[in-house]
């Protein structure tokens, strides 16, 4: 089952896709509502879901076009306080992105602490059930402000050196009222970040990451996660700039899913009943690796196989200088 959220000038609604339309849902404003519900009722999402499907269908394309007085929304957000959604992200998770550095056969004393890791993860990022595994690289991106629909713009402040795409599978998870983490279901995601500032030295990776990003159209409940093929492109004037296959999964990558969940969730801090979390899970490979250099106006896409509509999001770049931030003082 894959679900959106929607509103117009005055509703907002959860949907479950059926192409081409999209099926209401009776009483249901958001998707947080919707898990909140199902574990009061120890329902799956998917059975309240078609419990609450009425007959209103509403025209899936012009929507995703932007030509719809329905605009789609996140796929999952926390509608009542945004900053109890936690953005993070695992990264050096993916066989493929690793191979392109092609440092993999490096003497130990050659590899930087990137690879260091990388390897770290190869040998023992896929424990056996019941074991705790290496630790992955993790991140922080932000809170739910930072999040974006399909359609609306990723920035590039002023103060940053670049900002690109990194198309990857996002896991979405709620922790309940006992404070055990909840997997909601997956999304595709564009985890957008500045690689050239990143690049300048590794321990900017930090900052780096503090950036909008976005997630959907669409919500997967139950996802096939093994091994996903998708494909990654940057529009420029209209026309294809560039254009890459790429695979994600577990199949595809050095940590398990249960290791990345264990090593995010065994901070009390992640278990506060009641917070959401969106966490992107890795990329294969980004167009910056190639040279690209997204500009203002170009729109970069990513789809994964069964996960509904590709996610179209346009880079949008702040013009003239940072901003000198002053700090007030009120003693």
């Amino acid at each position: 089952m894959r679900l959106v959220q929607v509103r117009n000038e005055n509703t907002r609604c959860v949907a479950i896709v059926e192409e081409p339309r999209l099926r209401l849902l009776g009483d249901c404003e958001s998707v947080y509502a919707l898990v909140e519900e199902a574990l009061a009722a120890d329902l799956s999402l998917s059975a309240l879901a078609q419990r609450k499907v009425t007959q209103e269908l509403l025209d899936y394309d012009p929507i995703y076009r932007g030509a719809s007085p329905w605009r789609l929304l996140a796929p999952v957000d926390h509608p009542r306080e945004p900053a109890r959604c936690l953005v993070s992200g695992t990264g050096l998770t993916h066989l493929g992105s690793a191979r392109e550095r092609q440092a993999m056969h490096a003497k130990d004393e050659d590899l930087t602490d990137s690879m260091k890791m990388f390897r770290r993860g190869i040998e023992g990022g896929r424990p056996p059930a019941g074991q705790i595994g290496t630790a992955p690289e993790w991140f922080y991106k932000g809170t739910g402000t930072i999040l974006r629909a399909h359609g609306e713009a990723l920035e590039t402040p002023a103060h940053a050196e670049d900002g690109g795409e990194e198309g990857e599978i996002a896991g979405i998870y709620f922790a309940d009222a006992a404070g055990v983490p909840r997997r909601v279901g997956m999304a595709a995601g564009n985890e957008f970040s500045d690689h050239k500032f990143e690049k300048k030295n590794y321990l900017n990776l930090a900052s780096s990451k503090i950036r909008t990003c976005a997630i959907g159209p669409e919500l997967v409940l139950d996802a096939d996660f093994q091994s996903v093929p998708g494909e990654v492109v940057i529009e420029r004037d209209a026309s294809v700039l560039w254009r890459k296959q790429i695979r994600t999964g577990e199949a595809e990558m050095c940590h398990s899913l249960r290791n990345i969940e264990h090593h995010h969730f065994k901070f009390d801090t992640h278990r506060r009943p009641g917070d959401l979390h969106v966490h992107f899970l890795g990329a294969d490979c980004l167009s910056f690796g190639d040279g690209i250099e997204l500009r203002d106006g170009d729109v970069m896409q990513v789809r994964f196989e069964g996960f509904g509509r590709a996610l179209r999001n346009p880079v949008r770049v702040e013009r003239g200088a940072a901003k000198l931030v002053n700090v007030a003082s009120i003693g």
